[in-house]
């Protein structure tokens, strides 16, 4: 099973090398939570720069000390304004190398457009061009957690270190909920049976998918099989050849793979933000006898209403790490737990710096997890 950090690891979370700054990317003050929770177990301040928006809304970055052949942290989370966290990150990551920086690593425990990670029709794999902007811009290293999917990794040629949040939800779990031991795992489509399975196996419980009607569906459209568009003109098509068409799927009327009768189901999954798949899912659940509902999710984006929707719902609580701020979605709903995971990102800075392995933060981590 995963293990949070033993208190050896803390003890040594303050020794660091000289040559260290800390910067934070962000304008908006509320993002800067995590970045001075970071600094704290470092023992380090924060590097004085200067994020603001010109009144023609262009981003300036203004670098106050020297970074001259130090190690160079940007920790940047992903505030509601995506597009200008994402300008913020490369303007800084830029001025950083113009100034001559040992090296730069970029904190993004959040990866935006992350779920653009495929191929739709017509479309484009928009998380290979933001590695490319990144890795442009001068970016030596990153530190991501829990990725939509692994394979974004290789869509940098740069070193990236995709850390777990698991073992602060199973901590949680296990400290939280006081009857874990009658509960079941569940995958709210197939596409979360993998990480369901993971939970399952490391507090020994059972899982069940929920499959059909109610699943997302988003794995349909992004994952590439409507690409290159189908043909559609047969006269286009050479006389000689008759390629057969793909059978269109139709979803199976909603099945509950797996008993959730009198126990309390812990949904896992990634990313929360949409929240109408969970709550389809919650409904299903309570409808099969779960008396007891909770939602764990590493990234809390709860965009649009979706704490007032939660707040409505069936779902007990919902559990999510502070590596998205979202301070005002739990004053209006207050279902929403937040789990603190600076510890593990501050001990990633630490042994990057240092020059020290990285393996003891993936321990008892496989390939499918």
């Amino acid at each position: 099973m995963f293990c949070v950090a033993p208190p050896e690891l803390e003890t040594k979370m303050n020794i660091t090398k000289g040559g260290l700054v800390l910067f934070s990317a962000n304008s908006n003050s509320s993002c800067m939570e995590l970045s001075k929770k970071i600094a704290e177990r470092l023992g380090v301040e924060m590097g004085k720069v200067q994020v603001y928006q010109e009144p023609n809304r262009e981003t300036r970055v203004q670098i106050q000390e020297s970074v001259r052949g130090k190690d160079v942290f940007i920790i940047q989370t992903v505030s509601k304004d995506v597009n200008t966290t994402i300008m913020e990150l490369l303007i800084m990551v830029y001025a950083c190398k113009t100034s001559c920086a040992k090296s730069i690593i970029g904190v993004i425990p959040y990866f935006p457009y992350s779920k653009q990670c495929k191929m739709r029709k017509r479309g484009s794999i928009v998380s290979k061009l933001l590695a490319s902007m990144m890795c442009k811009a001068g970016l030596t290293h990153l530190i991501t957690m829990d990725l939509h999917q692994k394979e974004i990794q290789g869509f940098f040629n740069i070193p990236v270190d995709n850390l777990r949040a698991s073992p602060f939800l199973l901590q949680y779990i296990q400290e939280e909920i006081p009857d874990y031991r009658n509960a079941v795992i569940v995958a709210k489509s197939p596409a979360s049976a993998k990480r369901a399975q993971s939970f399952a196996e490391r507090l020994r419980l059972g899982i069940a998918v929920i499959h059909g009607e109610a699943q997302d569906a988003e794995s349909d459209l992004v994952d590439g099989r409507h690409s290159p568009p189908m043909v559609r003109n047969v006269a286009a098509i050479h006389p000689s050849l008759e390629i057969p068409m793909l059978i269109p799927k139709e979803k199976p009327p909603i099945t509950v793979v797996g008993d959730v009768g009198g126990r309390i189901a812990i949904i896992v999954d990634d990313i929360i933000d949409d929240v109408d798949s969970f709550l389809a899912a919650a409904e299903t659940l309570k409808e099969r006898g779960a008396y007891k509902i909770f939602v764990m999710a590493t990234h809390g984006l709860l965009s649009s209403d979706a704490p007032l929707l939660i707040e409505e719902s069936a779902i007990d609580e919902v559990v999510v790490t502070n590596t998205i701020p979202h301070e005002i979605q739990k004053l209006q709903c207050p279902k929403i737990k937040t789990v603190d995971i600076s510890m593990i990102l501050s001990e990633a800075i630490r042994r990057i710096h240092n020059g020290e392995s990285m393996s003891y933060l993936f321990r008892n981590i496989g390939l499918d997890d």
